[in-house]
């Protein structure tokens, strides 16, 4: 299992919601270049990095702050927001992004989803946010119209490297991660799933370590990783070398 640390760009800053609403923002660090570097030094081999001004915008709109965060730390990153074309795609990918997330277009553009893991292979995941199980776009502020798990198995087949799955209601709020829903949706494809949303503490890490065997291949951390409830040592020893490299 991957624990991946989560890096949110708001404004050029690195901050933390509750809940997907950007008005509870908090700032962590106001360069998230030196926070990657923080990161990377305590031994995380990957980062999970969001361009939450680019998921309602539909376009980039943190670039400067992703490359500088690529030029201060040699392990790859995937990154999400805004991201709605294969231009932006390819051009994420040419700077030096490792992995690109689409959201809210493998709901509303699912054939672009395809057409990016034929061109871009291992290098394409999808995020699908869920509230009370059903999707969620545009940065969380829209309903998208299908359940979670129904999404998932429309890129079963695709080729995507993996699922990023995020339970809305939990995400920034340290409630606790949802388990159930996320073994559901591992269950439901042959594809590698990432937790995300409410990881609050060891015990949670425990949890979704014990259900790494259904599919469950990695979990974001954030909120509970830059307030201390979750020491990065004691984290990535549970999880064993699999989560330093």
């Amino acid at each position: 299992m991957i624990l991946y640390p989560a890096i949110d760009l708001k404004d050029g800053q690195a901050v933390r919601l509750v809940r997907g609403a950007m008005e509870t923002a908090t700032v962590f660090n106001d360069d998230p270049a030196a926070q990657a570097r923080i990161f990377a030094a305590w031994g995380f081999s990957w980062l999970h990095l969001v361009d939450l001004d680019g998921a309602f915008a539909g376009r980039p709109m943190n670039r400067a702050a992703v490359e500088r965060i690529l030029a201060a730390v040699d392990i790859p990153l995937q990154l999400g927001g805004g991201i709605r074309t294969l231009r932006t795609i390819e051009d994420w990918l040419a700077a030096g992004v490792a992995r690109v997330i689409l959201g809210t277009a493998a709901v509303k553009t699912p054939e672009l989803v395809h057409a990016a893991c034929r061109a871009f292979p291992g290098r394409i995941a999808v995020g699908i946010d869920a509230r009370d199980g059903m999707g969620a776009v545009e940065g969380w502020a829209e309903d998208g119209g299908i359940a979670a798990v129904d999404l998932a198995r429309r890129f079963a087949d695709a080729g995507v490297a993996a699922i990023i799955y995020t339970d809305i209601g939990r995400d920034g709020a340290l409630a606790g991660v949802n388990v159930a829903a996320t073994v559901a949706l591992a269950r439901a494809v042959p594809v590698p799933v990432i937790a995300s949303g409410g990881v609050a503490s060891l015990a949670d890490i425990v949890a979704l370590r014990a259900v790494e065997s259904e599919g469950v291949a990695g979990a974001i951390l954030g909120r509970a990783l830059y307030d201390g409830r979750i020491d990065a040592a004691e984290a990535l020893a549970l999880v064993g070398a699999a989560g330093a490299g």
